[in-house]
């Protein structure tokens, strides 16, 4: 199966990178050293940059990209020697951490003919960062290319982004969705179908919906919170819902983080000599480890706690999109959140449109706010009291 089977309703990109990976086989140079992967979240562009880092490699005399070579399945698994996956785990990547980056992409490769380097969510760099890594793009080492993935071209600086050839990747169906989970992860169709729906193109979200019941019940929880919203509840109703959704937000980031965290604490402690049962006590001048430590962990529990709460948003405005297609259109075929379609007549009944619009335009509000390092509590609550608002106006 070729790498690029992984890369879901992108048939036009994969086209052009399996092109360019077989021109780069052929003729040895002139590939462009910067790439810029840029779609939606969920549209799978890491999967491209991996997918297309597996084709550069691959030694198949059958075609590029063959993903059955040794150096096809080492690029997809993460273990190949000349491919750099940086994925940063808190809410940014900053200086030293991309000093450390060009550092090592400045080596020849060792095994194959192209030292590649991949920066998932590369929106992430800080102002510092971007200009260290745009010194590495200005005058990139002849046999390193960097694959960077953002949502949008302009997440990065103009100057970084000028210097990159732009994939543009869309969302993709719900059926090309549906298809590979039930090719691939053997999924019963009904169950992927009804994940790739829930999804909204989300491919990542769409896999987990379909093979964790817990991750189920997380979604149709948050669903019937926009029910009860949508019902207009009292003032003290719409701050405990709001409160209950920040719980759970906070709870699932904890699951996440809490084994990791642990493990990373105890290899330190193990690195630097600390043994068990000494009360805690820290050799000399290993202080500054642990600070580095807690504060990389303080960052990436804020950041696990903002992915969730953003999956909260995100399953709250799908709820209010599905209202909004049944007020415009009175057709139900488009609604993706089957599952909860009675509540969706209920609400699209009692309200307007305009309402609607106020409901997620409050959501995207709320969305904002978090990524300004708001208080959580306080946006939700802010929010929910405006989607609770929204459902006694009849204006519009």
């Amino acid at each position: 199966m070729s790498v690029f089977a992984e890369v879901v309703g992108q048939d036009a990109v994969t086209e052009l990178l399996a092109s360019v990976a077989r021109r780069a086989r052929e003729n040895g140079d002139g590939l462009t050293h910067a790439w810029l992967f840029a779609g939606p979240p969920g549209c799978g562009r890491s999967i491209a940059a991996r997918a297309f880092a597996a084709a550069l490699h691959c030694r198949s005399p059958d075609g590029v990209g063959c993903g059955r070579c040794h150096e096809c399945r080492t690029v997809l698994a993460g273990s190949h020697p000349d491919v750099v996956v940086v994925r940063p785990a808190g809410l940014s990547l900053g200086v030293a951490e991309a000093r450390e980056l060009v550092a090592r992409a400045a080596l020849a490769p060792t095994v194959s003919r192209w030292q590649v380097v991949i920066v998932e969510d590369a929106d992430r760099l800080t102002e510092g960062a971007a200009n260290v890594l745009l010194k590495a793009i200005e005058e990139p080492a002849p046999r390193t290319i960097w694959l960077l993935c953002v949502p949008s071209p302009h997440d990065l600086v103009p100057t970084i982004r000028s210097r990159c050839r732009l994939v543009t990747l869309r969302t993709p169906n719900p059926h090309a969705i549906a298809q590979v989970l039930i090719e691939r992860d053997g999924i019963e169709p009904e169950l992927a179908t009804a994940a790739a729906r829930a999804a909204s193109g989300h491919i990542g979200r769409a896999r987990r919906l379909a093979t964790d019941a817990q991750a189920r019940a997380r979604r149709r929880a948050v669903l019937d919170a926009a029910a009860q919203l949508a019902g207009a509840p009292t003032l003290a109703e719409s701050l405990r819902i709001a409160a209950e959704l920040v719980d759970a937000a906070t709870a699932e980031a904890g699951e996440e983080t809490e084994t990791r965290d642990a493990a990373e604490a105890a290899a330190l402690r193990e690195a630097l000599g600390v043994e068990a049962g000494s009360g805690g006590r820290r050799p000399r001048g290993s202080a500054g480890a642990f600070r580095d430590l807690e504060a990389r962990q303080k960052s990436r529990a804020t950041r696990t706690q903002r992915d969730a709460l953003d999956r909260i948003l995100g399953d709250l405005a799908a709820f209010f999109r599905d209202v909004l297609v049944l007020q415009l259109s009175g057709t139900e075929d488009a609604v993706a959140n089957v599952d909860v379609l009675s509540a969706i007549r209920a609400s699209a009944g009692r309200s307007t449109r305009t309402d609607t619009l106020r409901r997620l335009e409050a959501i995207m509000e709320c969305r904002a706010a978090i990524e300004a390092n708001a208080n959580p509590l306080i946006a939700f609550e802010a929010m929910a009291i405006a989607l609770s608002d929204s459902g006694g106006r009849t204006s519009g």
